[in-house]
């Protein structure tokens, strides 16, 4: 069951940083090589919005599957 927390928390960690990735339009995540293809194709102010949905979506599956769990487990 600690990997489903495990997993559950990378989640939200992710899903964090990417939010404040957005919203702080920090230089070093959006010239990374990674996002260069979402920044190439949207531009920058579009992908920001683009990880600011991904990190709330990643957020919200992070305490979905929490309480999902902690339910089943019940």
């Amino acid at each position: 069951m600690i990997a489903h927390y495990i997993i559950q928390s990378v989640f939200v960690l992710v899903g964090i940083l990417s939010l404040m990735a957005s919203v702080f339009n920090w230089e070093w995540f959006f010239t990374a090589h990674n996002s260069q293809f979402i920044v190439r194709a949207l531009g920058r102010n579009k992908s920001r919005i683009f990880y600011a949905i991904l990190g709330l979506a990643m957020i919200a599956a992070g305490i979905y599957f929490f309480l999902s769990v902690r339910e089943a487990y019940k």
